[in-house]
Parts: structure tokens; sequence; C-alpha cells
């Protein structure tokens, strides 16, 4: 029986210095448990936004939800601490240890969602700071399956990332040819999507359009 892939995101975060934000999951958990990954998940019911006026900028000749750029932006601030909510000016909302703690828990906790902490701030996700460069659809006949799409997205000013210590065993900043080096040397395990979304980035530096190359729709 073929399992129905599950909606995921996945977002590489990017600083001025154009290095790249990698994080280990534990090595406890089941699924990719010790891998270097990019902060990402599932996409949840309450990610399904739709006609709210916090969620600004959406391009409507995508082929995909608005969910998956809502999940992505919840997942980077659930995993990592990075906020893309934004005042009305465009300017970054940055906010305290103890309020950003404390959003990261109700948000694990399923007591809020992302539109809630958009609401009570009056932000707005602008979905222009989130830029879509490609998919991955997990092949047939594996026991978990993910149609997940991938984002960039700048560091905001002010912030810096503070990992969910449940979530993430280690993190760290590196240039995307750097990881590929330590890659290639088996020094960083890392899964095929993560790679490649990689590789697209250093061909991006080197002029090539930002974007995955496309294949694994036949396994859909």
């Amino acid at each position: 029986m073929t399992v129905i892939p599950k909606p995921a995101s996945t977002v590489v975060l990017m600083d001025h210095l154009s290095r790249v934000y990698l994080t280990q999951r534990p090595k406890t958990m089941k699924f990719l448990g010790g891998y270097y990954v990019f902060p990402g998940g599932a996409v949840e019911p309450e990610d399904y936004i739709v006609g709210s006026e916090y969620i600004i900028n959406h391009n409507s000749s995508e082929t995909f939800s608005v969910a998956h750029y809502v999940a992505a932006a919840r997942e980077l601030f659930e995993e990592v601490g990075i906020f893309l909510g934004t005042q009305k000016g465009g300017r970054p909302v940055n906010f305290t240890v103890e309020q950003e703690m404390e959003y990261r828990r109700l948000l694990l906790e399923g007591k809020v969602s992302f539109l809630d902490i958009l609401t009570r701030e009056q932000c707005f996700l602008n979905l222009s700071h989130l830029q879509y460069f490609g998919y991955r659809l997990t092949p047939k006949g594996n026991p978990a399956r993910f149609d997940t799409r991938f984002f960039l997205a700048k560091l905001p000013d002010g912030q810096s990332p503070k990992p969910d210590l449940h979530e993430v065993d280690d993190a760290f900043w590196v240039t995307p040819e750097e990881a590929l080096a330590l890659y290639e040397k088996g020094e960083l395990p890392m899964v095929s999507p993560t790679v490649i979304s990689l590789r697209t980035l250093v061909n991006h530096q080197q002029g090539e359009p930002l974007m995955m190359p496309e294949r694994q729709r036949r396994n859909g």
C-alpha cells in the first residue's frame, strides 16, 4: 500500500556572510537521528491560513498552499528562535528573551498558532522573505513520505539563533561549500535533499538560478 506523502517545509537560514545554519537532530530520534538538516517539519492543520490580513505578498501563481510558507516560518521559530514577522514599516519584530521562549513554548505545546502570534503582536508574515527554491518528494516504498518545499530566508537584523535543545543536538553556521566538503569527508552526515539544497546554493552563488533540479515526479 502506497503511503500518501505528508506536506512539509524546510528553511535554509542564511546570514550576511552567506553562511547557512545547520542543525543536528538528536541521535535518539527515530527519524534521521544524528543527521544534519535545516530547520523544518510537517505542515500542521493550524498552518492552513486563508484570507488573513497578517499574511502578505502571497504569489497567487504558486502551485502549492500558503500553509507551506507558514509552516516554514513556524518551524524556524520553534526550532531556533528566528521570527520572520515584521512590523508595518517592514522592520523585524525582535522579542525579549522571555517573550520568545514563552511563544515558542506555547507553539510547541499547541496552545497557540503562528497566526495567533502575528495577531497578538499586530505584525505580518511577509511571504517574500521566504524564497521558494524547489521541492523533494520521498520515493514510493518508504514507510514515511514527505512532499517537502524548500525555502531560503535571510537572518533578520538583531536576531541570532537559539536552538531548542529538545530538537537540536548541535548547530552552527557554515558556508555551503564547507558543509559539502565536510559531507564528502564523511564528517557531516546528511541526506540527499540537504546535500542537493546546498549544491543549489553553491550553483546560485556562481550565477545559476536559485532552483533545485527537478526530478522525482515519477515517484508521486
